[in-house]
């Protein structure tokens, strides 16, 4: 299964913009994160993704309130995540682990990276282009990156 963090790393996009940013010591007890001063300002709400930067163990993306984080102490950043390109982000990691599911998941017959085989006697080849996907390429295409490439590439971040 691929996470909403594996997700932003790829596009160097976590949806956020410098006033999401909140810098500071943060507390993580019985595995939830102590957030309650950016719930009082507004700059979290209930049901929001956000990024922890700066942590030991806790790095990455969650959606407040989070549970089941390591307890730590840190002194980091915490970025609020949002916007309309975090909507569709959140689509696409749905058909990419559907499509992940698919032709990587257990019993697929697409784990292998050989076109072709032959043992004792037997042989087969998979077709070429077989096991399309709706966006048209080929299941074989390896990687969920390679499959949804050009999807990928409108939410990435470019930096100047």
């Amino acid at each position: 299964m691929i996470t909403l963090t594996a997700l932003c790393r790829e596009l160097k996009n976590y949806f956020t913009a410098d006033e999401d940013k909140h810098l500071g010591d943060f507390v993580v007890e019985d595995g939830k994160i102590e957030l309650s001063d950016l719930v009082d300002s507004g700059s979290l709400h209930s049901g929001q993704y956000f990024r922890i930067v700066g942590s030991v163990f806790n790095d990455g993306v969650y959606q407040y309130p989070a549970e089941g984080l390591t307890d730590e102490t840190f002194s980091g950043a915490i970025w609020s995540m949002k916007g309309d390109g975090l909507r569709e982000a959140l689509a696409l990691l749905d058909e990419i682990n559907a499509w992940e599911a698919k032709y990587h998941g257990e019993g697929s017959n697409i784990d292998s990276p050989y076109a072709s085989e032959s043992f004792g006697g037997y042989s087969y080849t998979k077709a070429a282009g077989g096991n399309s996907s709706a966006s048209g390429a080929s299941a074989d295409a390896g990687t969920w990156q390679n499959q949804f490439h050009s999807r990928l590439n409108s939410l990435r971040k470019i930096r100047v």
